[in-house]
């Protein structure tokens, strides 16, 4: 009998159910450049109206959805403020600068959402002419790097809403922002009425096979089109994709709920095997662990645990990150706790 393979190397991993399957096969298409694609338009005012901004549009991920905010809101050689760790400036390829065109200056995020103070510190907006001008805060939540945090609204807005008053474009890179929104028990438009654009991804948590939204203004919106176009981001008969992600939103939304439960359980279990779990506040579907003290390289920790049908991944140096999604289920959780254990005895 062939070993399972339980994937919890990220929540990018899902596959498309039997279901949404069904719907990506029976979409209704068109050519979406034209504007006349059903199930992208569809899409496109669905999410517009969960996050309730004006217009949305579809990207092929979401490191083009922030692009497309970053190039539609800023101006060639200004900058944006953005946490140390966040995804745009660690993870994005230096999009922000190469293709934008915009300086980044980094803002404290080890718990998830920089201060307003520290927002202040950072801003360019004195007419110093040695300084490149600030015209975008770009905040993420939940956040990756810090763990998974998910910020509460409050402290959402508070930085969202210095960001504004200092004259910002506020976008919010909400790759995992429903699950933010699951995690605290309030709709999505509790963070992104605070944000002036929002970035969210329809393939993680969500389980669509591709895809992320940017919603906005309608001004900004009809923008973003045309900036898509220009870096080759415009595509015909959208809908295949699109009938998969409104599915997602119609239907995965409250369920992360299980995906949290899954990831504080392999916690639990870690922590009882001797594991240093890291601990984070308002934790959702990642969970992290230093590999300090532990004889193996990473490469070595991850071939492991790979042999005994669990497949991680060594985020950075000595740092071990898992993530559960709609295709991790209880029993893998407890059995990627056990391998976990057996890789680091041996």
């Amino acid at each position: 009998m062939d070993q399972k393979i339980m994937d919890f190397r990220s929540d990018t991993v899902t596959r498309p159910s039997r279901e949404m399957r069904r719907v990506i096969a029976s979409a209704e298409v068109g050519d979406d450049i034209y504007g006349d694609d059903p199930s992208s338009n569809a899409l496109s005012e669905y999410a517009a109206e969960i996050t309730g901004k004006e217009a949305a549009i579809y990207a092929c991920s979401g490191t083009m959805g922030n692009l497309l905010a970053l190039l539609t809101a800023g101006r060639h050689g200004e900058s944006v403020l953005a946490g140390k760790s966040s995804h745009i400036l660690c993870s994005e390829v230096g999009g922000a600068a190469a293709i934008a065109g915009l300086c980044p200056y980094e803002l404290s995020d080890e718990g998830g959402i920089p201060s307003p103070e520290e927002i202040d510190r950072a801003a360019r907006i004195d007419g110093d002419v040695h300084h490149a001008r600030t015209s975008i805060l770009a905040l993420e939540n939940t956040h990756n790097y810090a763990g998974g945090i998910a910020s509460a609204p409050e402290e959402f807005a508070a930085a969202a809403r210095e960001g504004k008053r200092l004259g910002f474009h506020v976008h919010l890179d909400g790759a995992r922002i429903f699950n933010a929104a699951v995690r605290h028990g309030v709709p999505v438009s509790a963070y992104t009425k605070e944000a002036d654009s929002v970035q969210f991804c329809l393939s993680k948590g969500l389980g669509a096979p591709l895809g992320s939204m940017l919603c906005g203004s309608r001004e900004f919106i009809d923008e973003a089109v045309r900036w898509r176009k220009r870096i080759g981001g415009a595509q015909r008969q959208l809908g295949i994709a699109a009938a998969a992600g409104l599915y997602a939103l119609r239907h995965n939304i409250e369920r992360l709920a299980e995906d949290h439960e899954n990831a504080a359980l392999l916690v639990k279990l870690l922590k009882a095997g001797g594991v240093a779990v890291e601990e984070v506040r308002n934790m959702t579907n990642m969970v992290f662990f230093p590999l300090h003290g532990c004889r193996l390289s990473d490469a070595e920790f991850e071939a492991g645990c790979r042999e005994k049908g669990l497949l991680l991944l060594a985020i950075s140096p000595r740092r071990i990150r898992l993530v559960t999604h709609l295709d991790v289920t209880r029993a893998d959780a407890e059995r990627a706790a056990e391998i976990i254990s057996e890789v680091l005895s041996s």
